[in-house]
């Protein structure tokens, strides 16, 4: 799996990323694992096609000393399907960039 990974997360940054993503995240029903919703206008015309389908999420898993971005843009009322797949570069760029800005607004300094 590819993957967007921040370690060396200290018990105070893992508490903070927790509280955060409790609040403004929606929890994947697997402990430490939550969804991050693609942005519309970052979506692919397959996956602007399937609406259905939609929305189109990122997996994030949050462990005590690390985070984990897959990077697969995944949807929650299919196993499989046309519109999921690896990012894109532009969809790539755009998680790390939420990343990158939780972290900062949390001022976690990796």
């Amino acid at each position: 799996m590819k993957q967007y990974v921040i370690d060396g997360l200290s018990p105070k940054d893992y508490q903070c990323l927790k509280e955060y993503f409790g609040k403004y995240l929606e929890p994947a029903g697997i402990e430490g694992i939550y969804w991050l919703e693609l942005a519309g206008d970052m979506l692919t015309p397959v996956q602007k096609s399937h609406e259905a389908c939609g929305p189109h999420l990122f997996a994030l898993m949050l462990e005590e000393s690390q985070l984990s971005c897959e990077l697969l843009v995944r949807i929650k009322k299919n196993i499989k399907c046309d519109c999921m797949g690896y990012a894109e570069k532009e969809q790539r760029d755009w998680l790390i960039d939420q990343t990158d800005a939780i972290l900062e607004k949390l001022s976690i300094c990796i």
